[in-house]
């Protein structure tokens, strides 16, 4: 038996549901997890069904192609089995990196990481431990449109399907980022909007803030602006360092990553404008 998510979005209009249920039936398809969402701002509807049928992903593709050309759709179909390409770029902080890598070898992330690219070699022995190929590419200010020009052949010689900044401290062009768009997950160590620049927890301390967070969002050519997936916080108090904050806002940041990057991974998020409908 074969697995399948299928991915649409559309203008809201009745019978949608009832549309993509028959064809899923005329391929005896067998639906084992459906959810779907109707946007009143901008009259978009997204759905989401995993389902199981006998049928060929060919198969299936001609039955749907009927349906969503009728229903003036958009729509992405692939076997579950699957495993999006990762490529994780990251600068000198590993906190994200170790437990991306971590989560990918025991299962709990369905992704594949056949890259590791860095603008320092302090992470390489991370990727050597886990087997992944490490790409060392430094910036500076001459060599940066270069440097991402080889980023984007490394990105198709590996066949990455999105990309994860996982704590990369440099700003990609707006041209990388328009031909990655909706590909390109960030980690943002604030609850955004929040504290931006250098040094954010210090930032906060000295605010005597009581909550610290992180965002994580894809990436857009408007800096930490870009539609947001996954978000949390942690209560924090006057008697807390920097330090301690610095450890308290490290370890959200790991773990909305992990989520967004799951949530990405298995198709749960759809772009909806400028905000994201995520089926968790």
């Amino acid at each position: 038996m074969n697995r399948f998510i299928l991915t649409l979005s559309c203008p809201d209009r009745p019978g949608i549901v009832h549309a993509v249920s028959g064809a899923l039936l005329e391929v005896d398809g067998n639906i084992l997890e459906n959810a779907q969402f109707d946007d009143l701002d901008s009259g978009l509807f997204t759905l989401r069904t995993r389902f199981e049928t006998e049928r060929s992903i060919d198969e299936v593709r001609l039955v749907l192609d009927a349906v969503v050309e009728e229903l003036d759709a958009s729509y992405r179909l692939r076997a579950e089995s699957d495993r999006p390409r990762m490529l994780v770029m990251v600068s000198k902080y590993d906190h994200c990196l170790i437990d991306l890598l971590y989560r990918q070898s025991t299962g709990e992330l369905p992704v594949e990481i056949p890259l590791i690219v860095s603008n320092h070699t302090d992470t390489a022995h991370h990727a050597a431990r886990y087997g992944v190929r490490f790409e060392h590419l430094p910036i500076k200010a001459d060599i940066k449109a270069q440097q991402e020009r080889r980023l984007l052949e490394l990105i198709e010689s590996e066949r990455i399907d999105f990309v994860v900044l996982a704590r990369y401290m440099q700003i990609l062009s707006p041209d990388f980022c328009e031909a990655l768009s909706g590909r390109i997950i960030n980690i943002h160590h604030s609850f955004l909007p929040g504290f931006k620049g250098a040094r954010p927890y210090h930032q906060a301390h000295a605010r005597g803030v009581k909550l610290i967070g992180a965002t994580a969002h894809y990436v857009t050519s408007d800096l930490d602006e870009g539609p947001i997936i996954e978000q949390d916080v942690e209560r924090v108090d006057h008697s807390m360092t920097p330090e301690r904050m610095t450890v308290i806002g490290q370890d959200i940041e790991r773990r909305v990553l992990a989520k967004a990057v799951k949530y990405h991974a298995e198709d749960r998020v759809l772009l909806v404008g400028t905000r994201t409908v995520v089926f968790t």
